[in-house]
């Protein structure tokens, strides 16, 4: 048995114990602090899940497209997309667009003035099959809202469908007459997605197309093809499943 003297020194080294393990703690979270927040030579790298995961899943997506391409045109349509994630990052897609056009203040100005006609090749529809990329992922917070998106690229092929009047332009004595053209070409595009909940997104893509395709044809000299491109902007609205 311990006697009272023993007793009291071993109440006394238990208190000292504790003492120092409360000292301790306290120092070790004012270290973690001042190593969180007030020095700033430290970086800290935070690792998370993916909130919205693509892998094995198939999604579709309807949009406005505006064309940057047209000089004397105002050129708009409807796209439509469909695709399905092999994994995280790589998908096939196959797209669908169909264009409107009318003449622009540029061609109506023209006609006006110089009383002449421009060469005019437009748009009436592209379709085709392109590989998907996506990797890169994250978060932004704005006005205390989280957003979360996937940005991803695209190459692949597409026919592309136009209309012109190269055939008649360039007669003074024809009319500006439009004939079907169709030609099979290279896509490439970046996109942003932009969820808006586990199924619903809304898309961001800015696509290019490249042709070659002939000029006017102009008499007594060859008409030669060279290589075209055409730029989209897409707005779209997308359900994943």
């Amino acid at each position: 048995m311990f006697s009272t003297r023993g007793r009291t020194l071993t109440y006394i080294l238990m208190t000292l114990s504790m003492g120092a393990s409360s000292l301790q703690a306290l120092a070790d979270e004012k270290d973690l602090y001042k190593f969180l927040w007030l020095d700033p030579d430290k970086k800290v790298y935070v690792l998370q899940n993916k909130l919205y995961k693509k892998n094995k899943s198939i999604y579709a997506q309807l949009g406005y497209v505006a064309n940057l391409s047209s000089e004397y045109q105002d050129t708009s349509g409807l796209n439509f997309r469909t695709g399905y994630y092999l994994n995280e990052e790589w998908a096939i897609e196959g797209f669908y667009n169909s264009y409107s056009n009318k003449n622009n203040d540029a061609y109506d100005n023209l006609q006006r003035i110089n009383q002449s006609v421009p060469f005019i090749r437009r748009l009436t529809s592209t379709y085709g099959l392109m590989g998907i990329w996506s990797p890169f992922y994250g978060k932004i917070n704005t006005f205390n809202k989280i957003i979360y998106f996937d940005w991803s690229f695209g190459l692949g092929l597409a026919k592309i469908n136009t209309e012109s009047n190269k055939d008649t332009v360039s007669s003074p004595t024809l009319s500006s007459t439009f004939a079907a053209e169709s030609y099979t070409g290279a896509i490439a595009k970046t996109g942003l997605r932009v969820h808006a909940s586990k199924r619903w997104f809304i898309g961001i893509d800015l696509q290019r197309s490249m042709y070659k395709a002939p000029g006017p044809v102009i008499s007594g000299q060859p008409s030669t093809s060279k290589l075209r491109g055409t730029t989209d902007t897409i707005l779209s609205v997308g359900f994943s499943f």
